[in-house]
């Protein structure tokens, strides 16, 4: 007790400064964990607090009900699908804007560049599918508005299953490319400046110092993201999809 007193009293006021963090991961994370048992359950949403309490367990039923019907192996498709493309653009995306960003020399430009590809991650995501619906709408949407003042004709891209992956990855990577620099940025700016110098002295161009210098340094950042990223690949990103989707477009969503 005499020691957790004098650790308390050392390093109680880092301790203040985790907890909020501690409080979210707790209160959002792990105690909704407690859920889970819907899925051993026999669960009727008329009722469902008394029957998580005492519910009678089914064991593996709803698991196995799910594999067997109709709509399985189509969600688990689309969901591998829309989270691999996320993964193909996202992921490089960020690092190339991170590399473009370190090679601005102008501080004033770099810092506006920043907040301006960060803000797109603050916005709630049911801010970003509004703009998107207003941005491809039929009627008054600037997308095809530009298509009718080529002489074509308006496109309902929200309800084509050609089009609905592909806007789900561009609003996807828009929001996240400029948040996911952060920590490749923060990698950059610990590269010793000298192996620049080093390199600039023997020819190297700005090209070929990224190539030989600064991937290498970040490298260790870049397979630790890659690996959260795919451990992720089973979250295609429920909100958005719920947000824009439509029956015309279950096939691919």
């Amino acid at each position: 007790l005499q020691r957790a007193r004098i650790v308390l009293r050392k390093y109680g006021f880092y301790y203040l400064l985790a907890l909020p963090g501690l409080l979210y991961f707790l209160i959002f994370h792990y105690i909704p964990m407690m859920g889970v048992v819907i899925a051993f359950k026999d669960i009727s949403p008329y009722d469902a607090v008394h029957d998580i309490l005492y519910g009678d367990w089914v064991g593996f039923t709803n698991f196995t009900r799910f594999f067997h019907s109709i709509y399985f192996w189509n969600v688990l498709s689309n969901t591998l699908i829309i989270s691999g493309l996320k993964l193909l653009f996202a992921f490089p995306a960020s690092l190339i804007l991170a590399l473009l960003i370190n090679e601005v020399r102008l501080t004033a430009f770099k810092r506006v560049v920043q907040s301006i590809s960060y803000m797109p991650h603050f916005l709630s995501i049911v801010v970003v599918a509004g703009l998107i619906t207003n941005l491809f709408s039929t009627s008054g949407g600037p997308i095809n508005g530009l298509i009718r003042a080529a002489g074509g004709q308006p496109i309902s891209f929200l309800t084509h299953p050609d089009y609905f992956r592909q806007i789900l990855v561009a609003g996807h990577v828009w929001q996240t490319v400029g948040w996911g620099t952060i920590l490749y940025l923060a990698a950059m700016a610990n590269v010793p400046q000298e192996l620049y110098e080093a390199a600039a002295i023997d020819g190297a161009n700005r090209f070929q110092q990224i190539i030989y210098i600064t991937l290498p340094s970040i490298a260790f950042v870049i397979v630790i993201l890659f690996l959260f990223a795919v451990g992720n690949l089973l979250n295609a990103g429920f909100e958005q999809i719920l947000l824009l989707y439509s029956p015309a477009v279950y096939s691919v969503a």
